[in-house]
């Protein structure tokens, strides 16, 4: 039985749609030098002008900008870094001009970036194009558009002219409910409530198929007044990338107060029960085969935030997590290198076949699918948090002598103090997956760690956890790690009787 069904007297739904998604534009021609050069001749410009004329585009487009913003009645604020958070700023606009869709806020500022320039050849002693790396004028609008929400359109100001987008899927559908007319209620870009959560899914389950890239191309068309010249001579439009793509279940508790019963020690529960074959499994790969990971790590990340605690497991750049939202339980996959996942796509004959995902947009529907498998087994594997109850059984084992090659070893007494305090600290995250020596232990557990009968004390203790099969030792190495059996029974108790795991 998994979350859901567990809790569901106790919630009003669940929400699956895209979150955060960063977008980036790029004008394919002006990223090859050669079709540069066919433009600038087409323009009958001289790689000794070239200068003069990058000079006046950058000019036209500003003027362009800038008429733009003030015709809006915005304020164009020049930012000295670009380390200012602009969304903050921005979402205040907002309330102030308490959400009027369009233009919101306005902001440039000089960016380190690559651009598309004439240099000289030292070789050949002549001019040539290539890329440049130097610093140019950005600017960022933000609106609240009447299809996306809350998004802003980034431009660099000379060639090659990438754009960034970003837009909240959250946000995005927000909009969609409006028009269909179903009551909701937002919390921080999550929703609180949703009159029809069944309906309010079926509407966020048709975004992946939306042509969503035509809402960025006409952006682009009012933003940028070079582009039609551009498209004119290369017949090119800009090419939309996914440049980081977020993906979230919400499960929507009717009150903050029944989450918060229970949360914490689910993230207890969670930490301590996956392993690395686990998160290796949830990313779609077979367990069998983590031993044969060569490239990129698997890691866990638990923080104490403001909020609450966070927990995030990783599997080299894609990463899933889960934390508290005001009433909602989030589940939510970061998929920076798409390359780990299958797309099947068609080839010159017509061959369908599964190679590795690319990040066009086109593949936006791909993502959904494959976000969507990570979270279901993510919450399928979410352990029980029933926590008044003990695993009976495997207590008994270890608060009995356990004999291992002939030689006795002693019961442990679980609900001892000094046993608790052990089982505490061999169960702290920071062991989790680089495992604990000797030395690692007996320092965080006796006062006088470099005494010698406390060295024999805790060479007894790690062979007594060893032989009840609470841990294990690394094949010719001194270092040791929690088994599953260790860890199931160490948590367990240590919820059990009220110690914290998460301090």
């Amino acid at each position: 039985m998994n979350i859901i069904e567990q809790k569901q007297d106790r919630i009003y739904g669940t929400l699956s749609t895209f979150d955060r998604v960063i977008i980036h534009g790029y004008l394919i021609s002006f990223q090859n030098p050669r079709l540069m050069l066919y433009y600038l001749i087409q323009k009958k410009v001289k790689l000794v002008d070239f200068s003069k004329f990058a000079e006046q585009q950058t000019n036209t487009l500003c003027t362009h900008i800038e008429n733009l913003i003030k015709k809006e009645g915005i304020e164009l604020e020049f930012l000295k870094t670009s380390k200012v958070n602009k969304s903050e700023i921005a979402q205040k606009r907002l309330i102030e001009k308490n959400y009027k869709s369009g233009l919101i806020a306005a902001f440039s500022s000089l960016e380190i970036c690559n651009i598309m320039t004439v240099v000289p050849n030292r070789n050949t002693k002549r001019l040539e194009i290539n890329f440049k790396e130097t610093k140019c004028k950005h600017y960022y609008l933000y609106y609240n558009h009447e299809e996306l929400g809350f998004m802003f359109f980034k431009i660099q100001t000379t060639f090659p002219y990438n754009i960034g987008i970003y837009f909240n899927g959250r946000e995005y559908l927000a909009k969609i409910l409006e028009k269909e007319k179903i009551p909701f209620e937002m919390y921080n870009n999550s929703f609180s409530y949703i009159e029809d959560f069944e309906k309010a899914q079926q509407l966020a389950n048709e975004i992946p198929k939306k042509k969503i890239s035509d809402i960025f191309d006409k952006l682009v068309n009012e933003i940028n007044p070079l582009f039609q010249d551009f498209h004119d001579i290369l017949s090119h439009d800009y090419y939309w990338c996914i440049d980081q793509c977020e993906y979230a279940m919400d499960i929507t508790f009717k009150k903050q107060s029944d989450l918060k019963s229970f949360y914490k020690k689910l993230v207890e529960n969670t930490y301590f029960s996956f392993s690395s074959e686990d998160i290796y499994s949830f990313f779609g790969k077979n367990f069998k085969r983590v031993h044969l990971l060569t490239q990129g790590d698997i890691t866990s990340d638990l923080r104490n935030r403001d909020q609450e605690f966070r927990i995030k497991f990783k599997l080299n750049s894609n990463q899933i997590k889960m934390y508290d939202k005001g009433n909602n339980l989030r589940i939510e996959v970061t998929i920076n290198n798409p390359r780990d996942f299958k797309i099947l796509k068609e080839n010159e004959n017509k061959e369908k076949n599964w190679i590795p995902m690319q990040k066009s947009i086109a593949n936006l529907y791909r993502y959904a699918e494959i976000n969507e498998a990570i979270i279901a087994r993510f919450i399928n594997a979410l352990p029980e948090i029933d926590t008044n109850v003990l695993p009976l059984k495997d207590l008994e084992v270890v608060s009995m002598p356990k004999v291992v090659n002939g030689k006795t070893y002693p019961p442990f007494n679980v609900f001892n103090e000094e046993t608790l305090k052990l089982f505490q600290i061999i169960s702290n995250g920071k062991y989790l997956i680089h495992g604990f020596n000797n030395k690692m232990i007996r320092e965080e557990f006796f006062e006088d760690s470099d005494s010698e009968v406390n060295i024999e004390k805790m060479t007894r203790l790690l062979l007594k956890l060893k032989a009840h099969k609470l841990i294990k030792k690394v094949p010719r190495k001194n270092q040791y790690y929690l088994t599953n059996q260790g860890r199931k029974i160490i948590s367990s108790v240590l919820i059990f009787t009220h110690k914290e795991l998460l301090n």
